[in-house]
């Protein structure tokens, strides 16, 4: 079984547009808790889920007095640093996320994405078009 607990840097897209989280992740067996940090109007959210194998499920509720919740599911890499899947809302709303595991300084990474409101990746993006390499 893998074990998730930790902080994670990830996106989700809706209407072809990301959006930015970071997600702080607590594992108690096949048990998961947390919160989330989306790049976003809707904010804070917290969690709860489960993982089998490497199977991942979860069911994210803002804390901004929306009543919709957001189903996750998807599937962790082999080494345990990288996860994927699609979320649904009601399935009227849906799309797919991705997220990898993080170092120290996600917290920081994400508030100066949010502060310029540029989504993370973006200039990677642009350089490819134009033919150079993000570093």
């Amino acid at each position: 079984m893998a074990d998730l607990s930790g902080t994670w840097l990830g996106t989700f897209e809706q209407d072809n547009q990301p959006t930015r989280f970071e997600l702080i992740l607590v594992q108690g067996g096949n048990t998961l808790s947390g919160s989330v940090l989306d790049d976003g109007y809707m904010g804070e959210a917290t969690l709860v889920g489960q993982i089998i194998g490497r199977r991942i499920s979860f069911t994210k509720r803002y804390l901004n007095r929306s009543y919709y919740t957001v189903e996750y599911t998807g599937i962790v890499s082999e080494d345990e640093n990288a996860m994927q899947g699609n979320w649904n809302i009601l399935n009227r709303h849906f799309g797919t996320w991705e997220a990898h595991r993080g170092g120290d300084n996600l917290s920081l990474e994400l508030s100066k994405v949010i502060s310029q409101k540029v989504p993370m990746g973006v200039s990677s993006i642009v350089n490819l078009h134009q033919g150079t390499t993000a570093t």
